[in-house]
């Protein structure tokens, strides 16, 4: 639970410690502004992924569903920016499927938290497996992460590519070439 407070405390704290004065007109309200931010922005930390996957429609057929392209923003743990990109979700039902739009809302369910996108991504992996018990599935996330493009090496346009295979994606190569292929198209 985000305690709104607390935040607002360490607001004000840090624009004071930055040399601000947290008093003047354009800040006054910042420690409330960011407070409200931080509860939306940081809102999967109090949402399971559990919610959206378990609502499951049955199928006759086991072909590959992919949902790809899709937008996410988090924050990296490590220096608190942001880092962006795209997710994209495969898998093999068995038996059953689930609403595409539940595939989206369960990246925003890890995207929504202190992150980094190594872990984020095997755990929208691990999440689909759990609970929607498919038997297999990939994703791949691509990023931008502002802590190399505002400071340190200072490199725009780079983006990270992770990648979790689990189930029949993780035995079968032929099957994680197919989803690379679809992604292309």
């Amino acid at each position: 639970m985000i305690d709104k407070e607390k935040i607002e405390t360490a607001v004000r704290m840090l624009l004071e410690g930055m040399g601000e004065n947290p008093d003047r007109e354009g800040l006054r309200e910042t420690p409330k502004r960011v407070a409200r931010m931080y509860e939306e922005i940081y809102g999967g930390m109090t949402e399971e992924a559990r919610s959206h996957l378990s609502r499951t429609f049955s199928v006759e057929h086991n072909e590959m569903v992919v949902e790809k392209d899709i937008v996410f923003y988090s924050t990296c743990e490590h220096h608190l920016m942001p880092f962006y990109g795209k997710a994209h979700v495969a898998y093999i039902p068995d038996g059953k499927v689930v609403g595409l739009s539940k595939l989206a809302r369960t990246v925003e369910v890890y995207a929504r938290r202190l992150q980094i996108q190594e872990q984020m991504t095997g755990q929208i992996a691990d999440a689909v497996m759990e609970y929607l018990k498919p038997q297999g599935v990939m994703v791949l996330v691509e990023a931008e992460h502002m802590c190399m493009t505002m400071r340190g090496v200072k490199k725009p346009g780079s983006r990270t590519i992770t990648s979790a295979a689990r189930g029949v994606f993780a035995k079968q190569t032929a099957l994680q070439e197919r989803f690379f292929r679809m992604l292309r198209v």
